[in-house]
This record gives structure tokens, C-alpha cells and sequence, in this order.
């Protein structure tokens, strides 16, 4: 995927993305990251088709992404996003079953493809033994991963996640970012994430975006973009970075 000149606004008066350009690497965890307001969850919703640029394009194997049809760009990429809704008595299943409508027309007979897909992407999920339960009966990491089998359900080559560990206890944080971890590591999955959490970014990501004012400031893998200055430059605060044995690289705060 390209990201070439994009350009967007919400009301016409101020961009919230300027002139963006970017690479996402196939087989790649890129991670969005950058203050509160640059620009990371518009990008990714341009980037999804979500939002139209008023000038630039989005270009995905060779062809724009608006000139795709809705359910060819669903055979493409799958999206979890920050808030999702659905009924509280759907059951994990039925909600990941869902995820198969990019494949098939609305009066379809049921096919043995779809169970298929369905039973994979509740086994990465680690959800099978949950799949009679409904969603008012799971916790909130349990409820985030079922979004999460939704999207795999769709046998798409690129899954994109909004902020998708708001909300959720440390402990939660890392069992969902270690399942995409996995995801990628597994099954060659193409991830485009945003975060706020520089050092879960750090550990979890392949290559970094770093987003200021709706621009694009830094990207590249995350001991070339992470450091003392390049934080300070963005966030605005001071920080010591360090690289151990165990803990790998990492960003401690120590001021404004």
C-alpha cells in the first residue's frame, strides 16, 4: 500500500492530514503513532476507505483504493475499529460470522468455506471455547478479540486495528498485542495499527509512523525513529532511551 500527496479535512477550513506520502511493507507490523490530534486515526480511516481525500490517493496492489468496490476492498483488508457495536446477544460466533459477508451474496447457500474461516479465526483467537457465548457475558479483552475473529474471518492479507487496546487493562493490552504479534508471525499477516503507547509501539511494531499536526514526520523501523530527540521533537517531553539485553528498546519519561 502507497500513500501518495494526501490530503483531508472534516470541515474544509483546517487539514487534518497534509500532503501525507508513506509506504506500508507488505508482511510488516506498522504502527501509527504520534500526540493526541495529528492525524493517526484519520489517516488509517483514508487508508481504509473509510474517508475520501479531497486531493492524493490511497494505492493498494497497483489500483486506488476508490476504485474499488466495497466488497472487492473488503477481500483486501479487514478493520477493527476503537468502538465497534453490535447487540449484546449476538453470540462470538455469529459476530465472527459476519466477517464472511465480503464473500458471499446476500441469498448464498450456506457453504463449508465459510465454517472454515469462521473456526480459524476463533481458534487464533482463542475463542473457541467462547463461541456459544454472547457479548454481554465476555470481558472487555475478550470482546476486543472477537472483533478481532470478525476481521479474520475475512481472509484478508491486511488487518488494520484503531487504537485497539483503549479501554483495555495491562494485562489485556498485552495479550491482544502479543495475539497480533502472532497473527503476523503465523500466518504472514500485513498489520497497520495505531497506539498511543510508545513502548508498546516500540516492542510490537516493525516499522513506525510518527504523525505531528497531521503530517508525517518519521517513519522507518523503531531504533532509527525513537529517540531522545525525535520524542522530544514530537511529544514535546524529555525522555532517556535505553536498549538492554532483556527488555530490548525502550523510552523511560523525566519531564516537560
Amino acid at each position: 500500500m502507497e500513500i501518495h500527496q494526501v490530503s483531508f479535512s472534516y470541515d474544509k477550513k483546517r487539514d487534518q492530514l497534509k500532503q501525507v506520502n508513506g509506504r506500508i511493507e507488505p508482511g510488516k507490523i506498522t504502527t501509527i503513532i504520534g500526540p493526541n490530534g495529528s492525524g493517526k486515526s484519520t489517516l488509517l480511516g483514508v487508508m481504509s476507505q473509510n474517508y475520501a481525500p479531497h486531493s492524493g490517493q490511497v494505492v493498494l496492489d497497483g489500483k486506488a483504493i476508490r476504485s474499488y468496490k466495497p466488497k472487492e476492498l473488503a477481500r483486501k483488508l479487514a478493520v477493527v475499529h476503537q468502538q465497534n457495536d453490535a447487540p449484546h446477544d449476538i453470540t462470538v460466533e455469529k459476530l465472527a460470522g459476519f466477517g464472511r459477508i465480503a464473500h458471499r451474496s446476500m441469498l448464498a447457500p450456506h457453504r463449508e468455506e465459510d465454517d472454515k474461516a469462521v473456526e480459524w479465526a476463533l481458534s487464533c483467537t482463542n475463542l473457541l471455547e467462547k463461541r456459544q457465548a454472547t457479548l454481554d457475558q465476555l470481558s472487555g479483552g475478550e470482546k476486543q478479540r472477537a472483533w478481532v475473529a470478525m476481521a479474520l474471518a475475512q481472509s484478508t492479507p491486511m488487518l488494520f486495528l484503531d487504537e485497539p487496546t483503549t479501554f483495555l487493562d495491562i494485562y489485556y493490552q498485552i495479550e491482544l498485542l502479543e495475539l497480533i504479534k502472532k497473527l503476523n508471525a503465523d500466518h504472514g499477516l500485513t498489520i497497520v495499527m495505531v497506539l498511543h503507547d510508545i513502548n508498546q509501539a516500540i516492542r510490537y511494531s516493525d516499522r513506525l509512523i510518527v504523525m505531528k499536526n497531521g503530517e508525517i514526520q518519521m517513519q522507518g523501523p523503531p531504533d532509527e525513529v525513537i529517540t531522545e530527540a525525535s520524542i522530544k521533537r514530537i511529544y514535546g517531553v524529555d525522555v532517556i532511551v535505553k536498549h538492554e539485553e532483556a527488555a530490548g528498546l525502550y523510552m523511560i519519561p523525566v519531564g516537560i
